[in-house]
């Protein structure tokens, strides 16, 4: 079957968090989480290096939203369940649909950080893979030096495969840096 015609579920619920496609329209709040959070984000992403306007955000989105449509990546929104506030952004990358194996991504909004969300989307995500996607293979990879982000793998039961030894650079590419790989499989 072609991805693009794959049918599963748009959004995840857990006990906190409602986790769902990026939507035209979420630009704003998007650009104001990673306006918050510039200083933590330029440690470890490199789009957060680039300086971006609230529309070249909600370009994006609407990108994303596509990207999503056609199965190319699916990205992910993470939002308070109570509230509706956004708190951050995963999803499942690198697909390939043969295996069909994923990688997860994610980035909080540091005003919501270190309360779990972030574990428990993470969670969702992985199950929603395995169960309405029949993956084979979830990927976590990250900077040996973001702690934050390797305890997320590590909390969950993700099996630490290996480190790749000067693998890429640092967000603002000025040092070579290893990379973690977790995974779990099925």
């Amino acid at each position: 079957m072609k991805p693009i015609l794959k049918e599963f579920p748009e959004e995840i619920t857990t006990e906190r968090l409602i986790i769902r496609k990026p939507m035209p329209g979420d630009g704003k709040a998007v650009y104001q989480a990673i306006q918050a959070s510039m200083a933590e984000l330029k440690a470890w992403m490199p789009w957060a290096h680039r300086e971006q306007t609230e529309d070249d955000v909600e370009a994006n989105m609407r990108e994303a939203h596509a990207k999503f449509l056609t199965r190319e990546d699916l990205r992910l929104h993470i939002f308070n369940k109570e509230t509706g506030e956004f708190i951050g952004s995963s999803g499942l990358h690198r697909i390939n649909w043969d295996i069909p194996k994923f990688e997860i991504g994610y980035w909080i909004d540091t005003r919501h950080q270190g309360k779990g969300y972030i574990t428990e989307a993470t969670e969702a995500i992985t199950n929603f893979a395995f169960i309405e996607l029949n993956a084979k293979r979830v990927e976590i990879r990250c900077d040996s030096k973001n702690n934050r982000s390797k305890a997320v793998p590590e909390r969950l039961g993700f099996q630490l495969e290996g480190i790749l030894k000067n693998d890429g650079l640092s967000a603002d590419g000025k040092e070579i840096r290893d990379t973690c790989v977790y995974a779990k499989i099925k």
